[in-house]
């Protein structure tokens, strides 16, 4: 590539990704994920379109590869282990025996629909059976929901794309080479093991390192961070464990343990899982052909009607039974089972592996999400109010942000009040922090004022506390517990 033309490159594609966050307002007013956008993106672009060319499957699954590692870092990192602790049990059971049932009854249909062999069914049938996290992530964070629920849901997304992609990859072979599976359930179990045992290490190692490092700037430490998750991701792939799996542990573990510049990091996070996004869903757009999707419309079509109200319905079934969980809650997992990218980077595969008829299976997997996601993620909502599962208290947590003071052995926390939180109207003196921290500072519209115990924290207000490391943490689940239930909290909790 010449200057002239990676200056090209540049220009293409930075007006690409603005056209790319213009177009997001569409998705913030219609209740849809931005990957339809996106992803009709890529086709208006590509072949049939402007004529841009890429019919590259290999490297659209090795992008779409690095693309998922970076999706599966934000949500690991951006999600509170709070609201996941009590719900990992149920995610591993969607993610593991859900999946299992989802794939077989979607093959069992899959068969006679689109006049598959078995092996093939079964390959299709693992391409659509896992929930997609960067769908899972845009559209379910707007959905206030119990912490258990949205915890199961981020959960079971953050690890089903382990078994699945170890499927994927074992059928697709076997389709090709006939081989006997007969090693799939070791291979599982040992990829799986090993995947999370790396990304609860790495994770550990860097959070130690971390602490002990920390870099001052608010701009480099992000990057650490993200570095730490790839080194995560990459270890277990030398080791061939899964490293979906071990990177999505290892940012759960980094975003949760209170390292300093959180917000930034998350921002940051934020930011980066977007231009994946982004990237991916345009991508995956280019690679499409248009003109070859009209032919498998229709069995596409009842393929998303038994995923829809069938497969995924009975997999939540099976994999909830153990725990007892409120009908309710299980009509909503049942209709929350969102895809989205890794289905169609998941769909590349087999064209890579020459597996027959993958071409059409591509087409097939393309239209099945682009069905589902119209019906579900616009009626997400609307099944939170008819199940009764919105919680108005979720969207009221408070973002605590921490850097180290060096050399004075402490910490500076800063907070925000933000809309609906009970903080606002509270005196300091009610807050009852533990001791070891102080509330040094209030800024309220620009303005900074030393608060006195009878100052009343308004909305928006900016929250400076220095804490010691030993009453950090209390701190911080003291402020998130009177952001939650107000002046009151002390008992609630204690009770």
């Amino acid at each position: 590539m010449t200057v002239a033309q990676l200056d090209a490159t540049l220009l293409v594609g930075a007006l690409v990704l603005l056209l790319a966050i213009a177009t997001s307002r569409l998705s913030a007013g219609t209740g849809l994920p931005s990957l339809l956008v996106y992803v009709a993106l890529g086709m208006v672009l590509g072949e049939d379109g402007f004529g841009v060319q890429f019919d590259d499957p290999l490297r659209a699954e090795v992008l779409g590869y690095a693309a998922l590692v970076i999706i599966l870092a934000e949500g690991g990192l951006t999600t509170p282990w709070r609201s996941v602790r009590s719900a990992v049990p149920i995610a591993a059971a969607l993610a593991t025996v859900g999946v299992a049932v989802s794939l077989t009854v979607s093959a069992a249909v899959a068969m006679p629909l689109l006049d598959l062999d078995s092996r093939r069914a079964l390959l299709l049938g693992a391409i659509v059976a896992s929930t997609d996290a960067a769908a899972v992530f845009s559209v379910l964070r707007q959905v206030p929901l119990p912490h258990r629920l949205a915890g199961a849901l981020e959960a079971e997304s953050g690890f089903n794309d382990a078994p699945v992609v170890i499927l994927v990859v074992a059928l697709s072979e076997h389709a090709l080479t006939s081989r006997d599976v007969w090693h799939l359930p070791v291979l599982l179990v040992y990829e799986l093991s090993a995947g999370a045992a790396v990304g609860l290490l790495v994770g550990a190692a860097g959070t130690w390192a971390l602490r002990r490092v920390a870099l001052p700037p608010a701009g480099v430490f992000p990057l650490a961070v993200v570095a730490v998750c790839v080194v995560a991701y990459s270890g277990a792939a030398q080791l061939h464990a899964s490293g979906f799996l071990a990177v999505y542990l290892a940012g759960l573990v980094l975003g949760n343990a209170g390292l300093p510049h959180r917000p930034a990091t998350r921002g940051f996070v934020e930011g980066l899982g977007w231009l994946a996004q982004i990237g991916l869903f345009v991508m995956l757009g280019l690679l499409a052909d248009p003109s070859e999707l009209p032919g498998v419309v229709l069995p596409a079509l009842g393929l998303s009607a038994v995923l829809l109200l069938l497969a995924r319905p009975l997999g939540v079934l099976v994999s909830a039974a153990p725990f007892r969980l409120p009908w309710r809650q299980q009509a909503f997992l049942s209709w929350a089972g969102l895809r989205g990218g890794v289905p169609i980077v998941l769909a590349t595969l087999p064209v890579v592996e020459r597996v027959d008829d993958a071409p059409r299976l591509f087409n097939v997997v393309l239209v099945l999400v682009v069905v589902c996601t119209l019906v579900q993620a616009p009626t997400l909502p609307l099944a939170a109010r008819w199940l009764r599962l919105a919680d108005p208290v979720a969207a009221r947590e408070i973002d605590v942000e921490a850097s180290p003071l060096g050399r004075l052995g402490a910490d500076l926390l800063e907070a925000r009040v933000p809309a609906g939180s009970r903080l606002a109207g509270i005196e300091v003196f009610e807050l009852r922090l533990p001791r070891g921290a102080t509330l040094t500072l209030v800024v309220r519209e620009g303005v900074a004022q030393v608060p006195t115990p009878q100052t009343v924290l308004r909305v928006g207000d900016e929250l400076l506390l220095v804490v010691t490391p030993d009453a950090r943490e209390l701190t911080e689940r003291r402020l998130r517990e009177v952001s939650r239930s107000g002046r009151l909290a002390r008992w609630r909790v204690s009770g």
